[in-house]
């Protein structure tokens, strides 16, 4: 069944891709990491981010994080190099269709990509990589959304 999914991964401009909040931290906060790529692809408009208030409110929490040292100002910077290239989605609190998790934090991104019938759910989570054989979507790791999208 994965290989079925992998031969049919495509983006393009429109496609609409939720990103988790690890994954996003690590494409602002580390210019020269290996997230990088992602952040200049949305910036490019290669693909389309999603967000929900919930999702948006959890990357406005943990970049405020402690351990990161970020100024409010620096916050707000990171936060303008993202949100803008997103669009946003409101999403229900019980919603058919979306798989079982087993980390109920991660539940907010199955429910955001199910809502927006979003192309690929990215995540390095194990959670939610867990769940890839029961979604109605792809869910890859940064590192496979990154090959997809260099494939292009």
């Amino acid at each position: 069944m994965g290989a079925q999914r992998q031969e049919s991964f495509s983006v393009n401009a429109r496609t609409r891709v939720v990103l988790d909040t690890n994954t996003v931290v690590s494409a602002l906060l580390f210019a020269n990491g290996r997230l990088a790529p992602l952040r200049n692809a949305w910036q490019r408009k290669a693909f389309l981010p999603i967000v929900s208030s919930a999702t948006a409110e959890e990357l406005i929490r943990v970049l405020a994080y402690p351990k990161f040292k970020l100024t409010l100002p620096e916050q707000e910077e990171l936060l303008a190099d993202f949100l803008p290239y997103c669009e946003s989605w409101k999403v229900s609190k019980v919603l058919k269709g979306v798989p079982p998790c087993r980390d109920a934090d991660d539940v907010m991104f199955l429910q955001l990509a199910v809502t927006a019938k979003v192309r690929y759910l990215v995540s390095g989570d194990k959670d939610l990589l867990f769940v890839v054989p029961n979604a109605p979507l792809g869910i890859v790791t940064p590192e496979a959304f990154q090959k997809i999208l260099a494939s292009l």
